[in-house]
């Protein structure tokens, strides 16, 4: 994620922007696409509406478990979408578009130190005032441009969501994806090179693998990967790369 400049650091900590509800076909709205309806065989678990998620509570702007996107970002999902099926797999979707209000509720959470609640779960290891130093939470996300999205796999076969060797939303270097392993040759180290102490253990040679299908396919449909989370893709030519959206997340 890149780094949050002083200035804006001191301008989100003491405003936030409310969500604008879409009363207006022609609206910033009309951009997007429910992904459901471009890619019906993706399962939705939509973690900001739920309060399982690392503030612990909803998150503003997100009126229903709903998945959104511009309409290039989600005819290019529907490419993976049919290339993972015919591996036996289903894209499961954690979070799309984001609007800016939800942005603004991480920022303003971020300033309440003693609010801890789900730090066990994903954030053990870290002290909550350096999730802005390292990147964890920024006050402009690219979610909020529409065209990246944070999914998983899901095995068809098994039934349950495919082994990756931890979980969405995890601040930790457990989640770069070249954790163990090198992402550009595909090939599994057994261990973590970077100069960050992992402190969540290894994972093995399976669970980098699984990362792997995901990213390859990810990457021949036309989406980049983000270099501190293995969930995390955005659409190389992404159609709005300077605007930030802020109506809220709800169905078309």
């Amino acid at each position: 994620m890149k780094r949050l400049s002083v200035i804006s650091f001191i301008f989100f900590a003491f405003f936030f922007t409310a969500c604008e509800k879409n009363t207006d076909k022609n609206t910033e709205s009309q951009h997007f696409v429910n992904i459901t309806d471009v890619v019906p065989d993706a399962i939705l678990e939509i973690r900001y509406y739920s309060t399982y998620n690392f503030i612990g509570t909803r998150i503003d702007g997100y009126l229903q478990p709903v998945a959104l996107l511009t309409r290039e970002a989600a005819d290019s999902l529907k490419a993976v979408s049919d290339d993972v099926m015919r591996q036996g797999y289903r894209l499961k979707i954690y979070d799309a578009y984001r609007p800016q209000c939800a942005v603004d509720h991480f920022v303003r959470w971020s300033h309440n130190p003693a609010d801890t609640t789900m730090k066990r779960f994903f954030y053990p290891m870290l002290d909550k005032p350096v999730l802005f130093e390292q990147d964890y939470i920024m006050a402009k996300s690219g979610h909020t441009r529409g065209s990246t999205v944070d999914l998983t796999l899901f095995d068809m076969q098994t039934e349950k969501e495919v082994d990756m060797g931890g979980t969405f939303d995890w601040f930790g270097v457990e989640s770069h994806p070249d954790f163990c392993g090198n992402p550009l040759t595909n090939e599994y180290m057994g261990h973590y090179d970077g100069n960050m102490p992992a402190e969540n253990g290894e994972i093995n040679a399976f669970q980098f693998h699984n990362r792997m299908i995901l990213r390859e396919a990810m990457l021949r449909h036309g989406f980049k990967p983000l270099d501190s989370e293995w969930w995390h893709f955005t659409l190389e030519n992404e159609p709005f790369a300077d605007t930030y959206f802020n109506f809220p997340v709800e169905q078309l």
